[in-house]
């Protein structure tokens, strides 16, 4: 039993019941056994072709990757378990605490916590793991059958991460801390940094499996940001929370919840990039800068970005931002296609947009000056790059080199986004007052086919006419609700 278990059964905290002895007699007897009817999941041989890949890349090597613990919210609350991508990847599973051991041959393991066993009182005492307070886990068998892999009790794995040549180990690290402490570390770190960014690069092409699940979040998005136009007012003021709760609802419905913290700017909040508290409010007139994606539940997720009028017309000034970016991103999505540098695509995005700059007359140099490795001035209006890849994490394969990344080239079965942005800053001197406050980023999410560009997220419009028309036909259609 853990350590949370175990205070849960001593009583350590203040809301916790007595358990008289006639209780706990009465406790454990009487209950019958049951079994669940699993199914194998249909995506198992290709995570079991994933680990083969994996472990040929480290012939002879143990190779010991972590599905990480759950993390305290607030005493003793925990935030929703969300496993480790690679975990995910390799193996399908979903739950806390789990730990794959990989060994040279394909004798691969899948250390879990089993079923709450009867003959201790875990089951109906234990707050963390106890059955009668989280439900049902399964059983040894019953997940075997499930995922397709050999599974041992959890309770084992201390002695068997005893037994492993630390030489001829490789953890991934951070998500378990007595994965970590169980293996100790031969080098400076590079044998299990190699580990890291090889489930990174392998990660990088997706299968037909993986963009079908990513095709799924994306199509709950879309409908998710229905639903958000759905219920916004052109004539009255509505809070960025309500806007954030709406999209919420479908992604936890349509998914596993949203893929990461919604943005949902307002006015001039839509000009700070990362605006996650979204305690402001619409107001007629203004923009709408929504970045929201759903997870589904395979944890696959999508990232997208619209910017919309909430009058439902945008203004002469607004529309011209507007054409601006989407042009940009426009020119991004045409030069996608395997072969093309990661750097010279960001180049294409980020020139259409100095080139809008220069239109506005708010570029104090030429486009070329402007735009070139010494200068960068553009930017003080787009900090960001024009995007990044997409997958089980909304920043995809974050581990690869550098030579595989930003400094790589684009292959077939990539996905990845498409986001270049204008923002205006309301303190902002060197633009004309009415720019103050303007913030319009356009994001779509993007598979490299060997022809091109396959747009994922083609479901909403870009374009700025396209916009108003949708915005006007779902305010017509009306509110409704997921199911």
């Amino acid at each position: 039993m853990s350590d949370q278990g175990e205070q849960g059964a001593e009583g350590t905290q203040s809301h916790d019941p007595d358990f008289p002895e006639r209780l706990l007699e009465f406790m454990r007897t009487g209950w019958r056994d049951s079994t669940l009817e699993v199914k194998a999941r249909p995506e198992a041989p290709q995570h079991a072709k994933r680990r083969a890949a994996v472990s040929s890349a480290f012939p002879g090597q143990t190779l010991v990757v972590p599905s990480g613990r759950a993390k305290v919210r607030a005493n003793d609350t925990e935030y929703p378990f969300r496993p480790g991508s690679d975990h995910v990847w390799l193996t399908g599973e979903h739950d806390p605490d789990a730990v794959l051991v990989m060994r040279p041959g394909g004798d691969d393991t899948l250390y879990i916590r089993p079923r709450s066993p009867r003959d201790t009182d875990e089951f109906f005492r234990d707050r963390m793991y106890g059955e009668l307070w989280i439900g049902r886990r399964h059983t040894l068998e019953e997940k075997s059958a499930e995922l397709g892999i050999a599974t041992a009790d959890l309770a084992t794995l201390p002695a068997v991460l005893d037994d492993l040549a630390p030489g001829r180990t490789r953890v991934l690290r951070g998500y378990d801390p007595a994965v970590d402490s169980g293996v100790r570390i031969t080098d400076d770190g590079t044998r299990d940094a190699e580990l890291a960014w090889t489930l990174s690069e392998l990660r990088l092409v997706k299968d037909e499996w993986e963009i079908a699940q990513l095709q799924d979040a994306v199509d709950a998005t879309v409908r998710g940001f229905e639903d958000v136009a759905r219920v916004l007012p052109a004539d009255r003021p509505v809070s960025e929370r309500l806007l954030e709760g709406v999209f919420g609802l479908r992604a936890r419905h349509d998914g596993n919840d949203v893929g990461y913290s919604s943005i949902v700017g307002a006015g001039s909040h839509g000009t700070i990039l990362h605006w996650i508290r979204n305690d402001g409010r619409t107001a007629p007139g203004d923009l709408l800068l929504m970045d929201m994606g759903v997870e589904n539940r395979n944890l696959y997720t999508a990232d997208v970005t619209r910017t919309i009028p909430v009058s439902g017309s945008f203004t002469p000034l607004q529309r011209q931002v507007y054409d601006i970016v989407y042009r940009a991103q426009q020119a991004g999505i045409d030069a996608v296609k395997p072969g093309v540098k990661f750097e010279d695509l960001h180049q294409t995005c980020m020139r259409a947009l100095a080139e809008g700059l220069a239109d506005l007359g708010v570029l104090p140099v030429s486009v070329d000056e402007a735009t070139s490795a010494d200068s960068t001035v553009y930017r003080r209006w787009s900090l960001h790059g024009f995007g990044h890849m997409l997958g089980l994490d909304v920043h995809d394969c974050a581990k690869a080199r550098s030579e595989h990344y930003r400094k790589g080239t684009l292959a077939e079965g990539y996905v990845l986004t498409v986001e270049p942005g204008l923002y205006f800053q309301p303190e902002d001197g060197l633009v004309p007052a009415e720019l103050r406050g303007i913030g319009i980023r356009i994001e779509d999410d993007v598979l490299v086919t060997s022809s091109g560009a396959r747009n994922l997220s083609a479901g909403l419009p870009r374009t700025s006419d396209e916009v108003e028309a949708w915005l006007a036909a779902q305010r017509e259609a009306g509110p409704r609700l997921p199911g």
